[in-house]
Protein backbone atom coordinates (compact mmCIF):
# COMPACT_ATOMS: atom_id res chain seq x y z
CA UNK A 1 0.00 0.00 0.00
CA UNK A 2 3.17 2.60 0.98
CA UNK A 3 4.23 1.61 -2.48
CA UNK A 4 0.88 2.57 -4.19
CA UNK A 5 0.80 6.13 -1.93
CA UNK A 6 4.54 6.72 -3.31
CA UNK A 7 3.74 6.05 -6.80
CA UNK A 8 0.69 8.72 -6.57
CA UNK A 9 3.23 11.31 -4.82
CA UNK A 10 5.65 10.94 -7.26
CA UNK A 11 2.95 11.02 -10.21
CA UNK A 12 1.48 14.52 -8.31
CA UNK A 13 5.09 15.87 -8.26
CA UNK A 14 6.46 14.94 -12.09
CA UNK A 15 2.51 16.53 -12.93
CA UNK A 16 3.51 19.63 -10.86
CA UNK A 17 6.72 20.20 -12.24
CA UNK A 18 5.58 19.85 -15.46
CA UNK A 19 2.96 22.13 -15.59
CA UNK A 20 6.00 24.58 -13.64
CA UNK A 21 7.89 24.11 -16.94
CA UNK A 22 4.86 24.29 -19.56
CA UNK A 23 3.58 27.28 -18.16
CA UNK A 24 7.56 29.00 -18.41
CA UNK A 25 7.08 28.21 -22.42
CA UNK A 26 3.55 29.77 -22.54
CA UNK A 27 4.34 32.80 -21.16
CA UNK A 28 7.57 33.07 -23.02
CA UNK A 29 6.20 31.89 -26.46
CA UNK A 30 2.81 33.80 -26.11
CA UNK A 31 3.60 37.02 -24.20
CA UNK A 32 0.76 36.48 -21.80
CA UNK A 33 0.57 36.55 -18.25
CA UNK A 34 1.53 33.79 -15.76
CA UNK A 35 -1.62 33.45 -13.90
CA UNK A 36 -3.93 32.96 -17.33
CA UNK A 37 -1.91 29.77 -17.58
CA UNK A 38 -3.82 26.78 -15.72
CA UNK A 39 -4.84 23.21 -16.40
CA UNK A 40 -8.12 23.77 -17.42
CA UNK A 41 -7.05 26.96 -20.23
CA UNK A 42 -7.98 25.97 -23.51
CA UNK A 43 -5.10 27.11 -26.04
CA UNK A 44 -7.82 28.93 -28.65
CA UNK A 45 -10.08 30.26 -26.49
CA UNK A 46 -8.34 30.64 -23.44
CA UNK A 47 -5.15 31.57 -24.49
CA UNK A 48 -5.01 33.15 -28.00
CA UNK A 49 -2.84 30.35 -29.44
CA UNK A 50 -3.03 30.12 -33.85
CA UNK A 51 -1.64 27.70 -36.09
CA UNK A 52 2.16 28.92 -36.11
CA UNK A 53 1.79 29.61 -31.85
CA UNK A 54 1.03 25.74 -31.78
CA UNK A 55 3.76 24.56 -34.38
CA UNK A 56 6.14 26.86 -32.09
CA UNK A 57 5.31 25.50 -28.79
CA UNK A 58 5.33 21.49 -29.78
CA UNK A 59 8.94 22.55 -30.90
CA UNK A 60 9.39 24.53 -27.79
CA UNK A 61 8.24 21.41 -25.36
CA UNK A 62 9.40 18.99 -28.02
CA UNK A 63 12.80 20.90 -27.17
CA UNK A 64 12.61 21.09 -23.63
CA UNK A 65 11.08 17.56 -22.60
CA UNK A 66 13.33 15.88 -25.02
CA UNK A 67 10.05 14.09 -26.73
CA UNK A 68 8.40 14.03 -29.87
CA UNK A 69 4.93 15.70 -30.61
CA UNK A 70 3.43 14.07 -33.62
CA UNK A 71 1.34 16.53 -35.68
CA UNK A 72 -2.05 14.43 -35.16
CA UNK A 73 -1.27 14.34 -31.45
CA UNK A 74 -0.55 18.23 -31.12
CA UNK A 75 -3.92 18.80 -33.10
CA UNK A 76 -6.01 17.04 -30.35
CA UNK A 77 -4.06 18.17 -27.20
CA UNK A 78 -6.99 21.34 -26.92
CA UNK A 79 -6.05 22.62 -23.13
CA UNK A 80 -2.99 22.93 -20.63
CA UNK A 81 -4.13 19.78 -18.47
CA UNK A 82 -3.93 17.74 -21.50
CA UNK A 83 -0.89 18.65 -22.81
CA UNK A 84 0.89 17.91 -19.11
CA UNK A 85 -1.07 14.76 -19.19
CA UNK A 86 0.57 13.47 -22.27
CA UNK A 87 4.05 15.28 -21.89
CA UNK A 88 3.85 12.91 -18.17
CA UNK A 89 2.61 9.61 -20.38
CA UNK A 90 6.25 10.17 -22.42
CA UNK A 91 8.44 11.00 -19.72
CA UNK A 92 7.06 8.07 -17.70
CA UNK A 93 7.99 5.46 -21.06
CA UNK A 94 11.23 6.90 -21.61
CA UNK A 95 12.21 6.42 -18.17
Amino acid sequence: MDDVKAKIQCSRLKNQEVFEKVRVILVDKLKIEPDKVTPTANFINDLGTDSLDTLELVMALEDAFKIKIANEVAEKLLTVQQTIDYICQKIEVSI
